[in-house]
């Protein structure tokens, strides 16, 4: 019988500069689970599931916009998923790309799936805010969230493809790319379609739309919520809780999440376009939501990361921003002196929320 695919490891794989074969992998990552750090362990328990003749592999929502649940993903998907990143963006064996995410969740084991596909050369190093280790090597393929990159501006010309997802890419770090030596895109997707399934190419200062990779149709519901049909990664259609806008067959705009929608006094807030609005005045972490209100039913607040601010100089700025919305300014601002992040480094929103409550 002919080996599944995801025992087929690429001949030019390397993992921190060493070659492995199927069996050496499965002693690499019993050792990672022994001797590791922490991080090392969860990289060690993924190879392991990865090799057993097991054709799934059970993974971790972020819990980001909801409660964290565990989902199952065929490995034939995760694969499908590898070759298509690998074709959209020119990937080629031999190339050097970095793990620099907690493997606990799907992005950080979809970098070591696309090392043992593709034949990359794959470093990895402890997740951190501050990724890019001190060895001066550049890197033809890297995954970062925004809050890494905001960190490695000054290091980018060590990156020749950069993706970033896990949260939105804000109009301020989007400016700052734009102008590095470096490809960047910002990535749509989530565990259920095994990371990207589009993405946009940061080369401006304004967003454009996200174009998705082939093999994937797109449509709405009628909430307005995206409908993903992507048969080499999924069985069954995924529908979303994204707002968005479609532009032609193959684009969209990301508006928002449909189930964070503010409705104060009848006028339907979304938070995340309110954030990117912000982004350019406020350099510190935050957020906003909507908390109880006996007169709007809901009142649109701001949550900070960090030390207090003079409340009444902000509100008077923001109302001063020229995209700003009279409905759009806060009635509120909290502090939380460190924000609460789910365990693959995204703010967790609700639990951030408990501590102002």
């Amino acid at each position: 019988m002919e080996n599944p695919t995801w025992h087929k490891i690429h001949l030019d794989f390397k993992l921190n500069n060493v070659s492995y074969s199927i069996a050496e992998l499965g002693k690499e990552a019993d050792a990672m689970l022994t001797s590791g750090a922490t991080f090392e362990n969860t990289i060690g328990q993924f190879l392991l599931d990865w090799v057993s003749d097991r054709s799934t592999v059970e993974v971790q929502t972020s819990g980001s916009t909801g409660k964290p649940k565990t989902i199952t993903l065929k490995k034939e998907h995760m694969v499908n998923s590898a070759l298509a990143t690998g074709s959209y963006f020119g990937l080629q064996p031999g190339q050097k790309a970095l793990l620099c995410l907690p493997c606990t969740g799907i992005a950080g084991k979809m970098m070591l799936v696309r090392a043992m596909v593709l034949g990359l050369h794959l470093d990895y190093v402890e997740p951190s805010s501050y990724p890019l280790p001190n060895n001066n090597k550049t890197y033809d393929f890297v995954a970062m969230v925004p809050l890494q990159v905001q960190h490695s501006l000054d290091k980018m010309g060590r990156i020749k493809r950069l993706i970033v997802g896990g949260a939105p890419v804000d109009s301020s770090l989007r400016s700052q790319l734009a102008k590095l030596p470096v490809k960047a895109y910002e990535t749509y997707g989530m565990t259920e379609t095994i990371t990207h399934i589009a993405v946009k190419k940061i080369d401006t200062e304004r967003s454009s739309s996200f174009e998705v990779l082939p093999n994937v149709s797109i449509s709405q519901d009628d909430r307005g919520c995206l409908v993903i049909d992507a048969p080499n990664i999924s069985n069954e259609k995924i529908i979303t809780n994204d707002l968005v806008e479609l532009i032609g067959e193959n684009q969209f705009n990301w508006l928002g999440r449909y189930d964070s929608i503010i409705n104060s006094g009848g006028i339907k807030l979304v938070p995340e376009q309110i954030e990117e609005k912000l982004a350019s005045l406020i350099q510190s972490r935050f957020f906003v939501a909507g908390i109880p209100d006996e007169t709007l039913g809901q009142k649109l607040v701001l949550i900070l990361e960090g030390e207090s601010v003079d409340k009444q100089e902000l509100i008077d700025a923001i109302k001063e921003l020229k995209t700003i919305s009279k409905y759009e300014v806060p009635k509120a601002i909290y502090f939380v002196k460190t924000f609460e992040e789910t365990s693959t480094n995204k703010v967790d929103r609700k639990k951030n929320m408990e501590q102002i409550s």
